[in-house]
């Protein structure tokens, strides 16, 4: 198998709408167990599927380039989209009283948003290694934290490693996307208060 395949396939099993959708649930099983993985299920659906399908009709009808929205310019509708899910995710779930881990994941989504898209419309910073990252810090609050912390580096490391091999992100935009991942998702948490 060549680098580019891997790189390819990599991108794609590891690609941020696949983490958004199959996240939330986790999160939810690991820190309330199937009542938890339910209300994941919602966040899901929304903050994962609605863009999911966004992108898809999108690549369908030949206005997006790929599911990966190669094309920046191209970023902005589906963008746009996701915010607008992620924003009715969290007012379900803050008016239908999910547990408090679930409410702060799907805020550190749409922080993460509301900085990455601005960034995306004159500079393409990386949301796969944006989704990670953050993925990362939320996983290593229902796990054991270090074993997470460095599985998740390593997972990180070979995504990011993946964008820049196709040549869709610099080492700068990946290393960009991982810090402000990263970053929103553990100040998000601290002021949810998760511990």
């Amino acid at each position: 198998m060549t680098a580019d395949l891997v790189a390819k396939r990599v991108t794609n099993l590891l690609a941020p709408q696949v983490l958004v959708i199959v996240m939330p649930p986790i999160v939810g099983l690991l820190a309330q167990g199937w009542g938890g993985a339910a209300w994941g299920l919602v966040a899901s659906a929304l903050c994962g599927g609605v863009p999911a399908a966004v992108i898809a009709l999108g690549v369908r009808s030949g206005r997006l380039d790929s599911h990966h929205i190669v094309d920046r310019a191209r970023r902005t509708g589906p963008l746009l989209a996701a915010t607008a899910a992620v924003l009715a995710a969290l007012a379900l779930l803050v008016v239908l009283g999910a547990p408090t881990l679930l409410v702060a994941t799907v805020t550190a989504m749409l922080v993460a948003l509301g900085v990455t898209v601005p960034i995306t419309l004159r500079w393409k910073i990386s949301f796969h290694a944006a989704v990670w990252a953050g993925t990362v810090v939320v996983l290593a609050h229902v796990l054991p934290a270090w074993p997470t912390a460095i599985a998740g580096a390593a997972v990180l490391a070979l995504v990011s490693w993946a964008r820049v091999r196709l040549t869709h992100h610099t080492w700068a935009q990946v290393l960009a996307g991982a810090v402000v991942g990263a970053l929103t998702t553990s100040l998000t948490l601290l002021a949810f208060g998760v511990e």
